[in-house]
Parts: structure tokens; C-alpha cells; sequence
């Protein structure tokens, strides 16, 4: 293996040549976009231009834990496979959480960290992570994986939110799967008015977000939607005041940086969103951002903020809004962000997302494994119960039953 190779040598007749970067802006843009476009479930988050930025903006940098170790994988001067790998000082900002398994090693005299991370940082978003040519291309992705642990002595290597593609590819060879929940909501790809949605909805439930938004309007609030070049440089600005307000609130600091949005806004201006919540004066007092994905019809919430508490601001903002723009443009899939069963009552309902583990040890990897066999079984019990209390109405019986 070599780091920061300036260009890829030539692969022997034996097998391809492995890299690791520890800079992403290293790997070519198009050739990594390229893999991207023909992923099965491709994201604006998995694009060069955001995992770069990431980077170069301060936001995901060693001093934070996050050591870039891009894999890549060559075919003479062809790039051929790539996924975004770190190594991992701690466990925060992945949303799969493995902090029960890092004590367990600390108990036991061991190291747990640094740990080879293949995720996209602060971004539970599922999606394609093992970007490759074809299925020769992702074995070699996922052994070059494998020997960069070993090579560098990690306790572990964990492939996060990837796709069915990805899971198959991480199967056998001492990987373990681990199964998590998410709310989304999926349509079917036809133009209709949020007052129509709630009218699918249960009784009590749709009398619930009336209410709710209701209290919103009397407040005197009016939101306006504004898409990639139409979101100005102030407007930006009042988001990040929100955005970190959001943080410091919680006695945090804020994962991402000005400069990073910045980067979003120039270089990935289509892929963003924005709702801006107005007072009675016009005075902008809360901001939701959405990123958007064209090719798929999907829109990912993510992050908002507001300068004054106003009661169920916060869902309008980030589930009503997002949810009526979806359907106004017979967009698919709206996914509002990590955990919250509360998003349920709102029409996001429970879907299956998917991890894999390879850990060196093999006494804590069989340990882990029964851990995922019975924690797993618990889900698929947990969203089946999810599943009985659908919010919305019944459907009609056949009339031909």
C-alpha cells in the first residue's frame, strides 16, 4: 500500500493496485463521481466535491479525530473502486454507536481506538459506500479494507449506513451485519397538496399537525423555500447563527464550519435547500436545510436552528415544510434524519438501515457477533411493532373481496 501517491502505478498482472490517501482532493473528481452515478443508491454526500470539503474546511480533520485513509483501488491509471475511510480517535458523529464495545476492550487492557471508519462524517444518511466498477473491483475495495487494519495493528473496520450492495460485498470472512431504524417517507412520485396528505392520515394524528402548525401561523410565522443560487450569502450566514445556536444550546460545539458551508453553496449549489421562517416584521427567525438529490426525487433533512424558542417551530420546520415542498414537486423520498419514533405520528415511517464490523480480536468478535444476533432479533421485533401502528387510515376494503 502507499499514501498520497502522486499518480497511480501500475497495477501488477497479479491484481490491482490498493491505495490509501490521506487527503480525499488526491483522487480524481470525475472518476470518483463517475463510480458514484452508477451506485445503486447514490447521495449528495458520497460526491467528491462534499468529502473534500469536509476536509479542507476544517471540519473532518485529524485534530478531530477524523484521519482521512481514502481506499482506492486501480486498474493500471483507471480508478476502479473507492470508498471515504478514517481513522477514528473516538466514536462521535457516526450514529451507529459502538461506545459499549470500546469500554469492554478498555476493561480488558485493550485498545479500541484508533478504529478504520468507512462513513461519511456526521451524515447517517444510507447509501452506497463501496463505490466501484463492478464486483471484482468492491472484493478488492473490501481486502484492501481488511489489510490496512491489519498493516496498521486496528482493533477494528466498521463500513457504515451502506446498501444492499455493500452488505453482500461484507459477508463471510469474519464481517458481522448490524441492523439499525430510521423514519422515512416514500411517494410515489405524483404531484399532490400537503392538505391531501393529511387527509391519509389517522384522525388524531392529522388533527395533531393542524394543531401544530396552526400555533406556528398565529405566532405570526411564514416560511419561504429557497433553492441552490436563490439561497444568498446572508442567508447562509443567518443559517449558521441558527446551526451553531442549535449546538451551543446542547453545551456543544458545532461539527462543521462556515467554510465548509460555504464550499456546499459553491460548489454543490443545486444539492441545498433552505427553509427561512419570518416573524410579523419580516424579521428571519428560524432556518431548516435540506439537501436534495435530483436523479433519485430524495431529500435528506439536516440541519436547523432557530434565534427564539416558538412552540413546534422546530417540526414545521423540519418535517411539515420539507414534507409539503416533496410532495408540490412529486419528489419520492424525504428522510428526516436519525432516530425519533416521534416522526412517525408525522407520516416518516420505519426502515431498516445497515452497518458491518470486522474486528480483529477474535474472542471480542465472537462476543460482538452474539451481541448483533440478539440485538437484532430485538429490532426486527421492534419495527414490526412500529409497523402495527401506522398512522395512517386504513385502506378500503376490495370491493370485488
Amino acid at each position: 500500500m502507499t499514501a498520497r501517491s502522486p499518480a497511480p502505478p501500475a497495477a501488477t498482472a497479479d491484481a490491482p493496485l490498493i491505495r490509501v490517501d490521506d487527503d480525499p482532493s488526491s483522487l480524481p473528481r470525475d472518476a470518483w463521481n463517475a463510480l458514484l452515478a452508477r451506485a445503486p443508491l447514490p447521495s449528495p454526500f458520497m460526491r467528491h466535491e462534499y468529502l473534500v470539503a469536509m476536509h479542507e474546511s476544517g471540519s473532518a480533520v485529524a485534530k478531530k479525530g477524523w484521519q482521512a485513509q481514502f481506499v482506492s483501488v486501480w486498474d493500471g491509471g483507471e480508478l476502479i473502486a473507492a470508498c471515504p475511510a478514517y481513522l477514528k480517535g473516538h466514536s462521535y458523529g457516526e450514529y451507529v454507536f459502538d461506545w459499549a464495545w470500546a469500554d469492554a476492550y478498555d476493561r480488558h487492557g485493550l485498545n479500541y481506538y484508533p478504529k478504520l471508519l468507512v462513513a461519511v462524517p456526521f451524515t447517517p444518511v444510507p447509501g452506497s459506500r463501496l463505490l466501484a466498477r463492478d464486483d471484482t473491483a468492491r472484493d478488492w475495495l473490501v481486502k484492501g479494507l481488511r489489510a490496512l487494519a491489519m498493516k496498521a495493528e486496528l482493533s477494528s473496520v466498521h463500513v457504515l449506513f451502506g446498501d444492499e450492495q455493500d452488505q453482500r460485498a461484507l459477508t463471510g470472512d469474519g464481517w458481522l451485519a448490524r441492523q439499525q431504524v430510521q423514519f422515512h417517507w416514500t411517494g410515489d412520485g405524483v404531484p399532490r397538496s400537503f392538505a391531501d396528505y393529511l387527509q391519509s392520515l389517522q384522525r388524531e394524528k392529522r388533527k395533531k399537525i393542524q394543531q401544530e402548525q396552526r400555533k406556528v401561523a398565529e405566532a405570526g410565522v411564514r416560511f419561504e423555500a429557497l433553492r441552490g443560487a436563490a439561497i444568498t450569502p446572508e442567508d447562509w450566514d443567518f443559517f449558521y447563527a441558527c446551526y451553531t445556536r442549535t449546538y451551543l444550546a446542547h453545551r456543544n460545539k458545532p461539527y462543521l464550519t462556515r467554510d465548509f458551508f460555504a464550499r456546499m453553496a459553491a460548489e454543490l449549489t443545486e444539492q441545498w435547500l433552505m427553509f427561512l421562517a419570518r416573524d410579523e416584521q419580516g424579521e428571519r427567525v428560524a432556518a431548516s436545510l435540506v439537501a436534495i438529490d435530483e436523479s433519485q426525487r430524495a431529500a435528506y433533512g439536516r440541519y436547523w436552528g432557530s434565534t427564539r424558542y416558538i412552540p413546534n417551530l422546530h417540526f414545521d420546520a423540519c418535517y411539515y415544510q420539507p414534507l409539503a415542498w416533496c410532495l408540490d414537486n412529486g419528489w419520492r423520498r424525504f428522510e428526516g434524519g436519525a432516530q425519533g419514533e416521534h416522526k412517525m405520528a408525522r407520516g416518516l415511517m420505519p426502515v431498516s438501515t445497515h452497518s458491518a464490523h470486522w474486528l480483529a480480536h477474535p474472542q471480542f468478535r465472537e462476543a460482538v457477533a452474539d451481541f448483533l444476533q440478539r440485538e437484532g432479533q430485538a429490532m426486527d421485533e421492534y419495527i414490526d411493532e412500529l409497523e402495527r401502528h401506522q398512522p395512517f387510515k386504513a385502506a378500503p376494503p376490495d370491493a370485488e373481496a
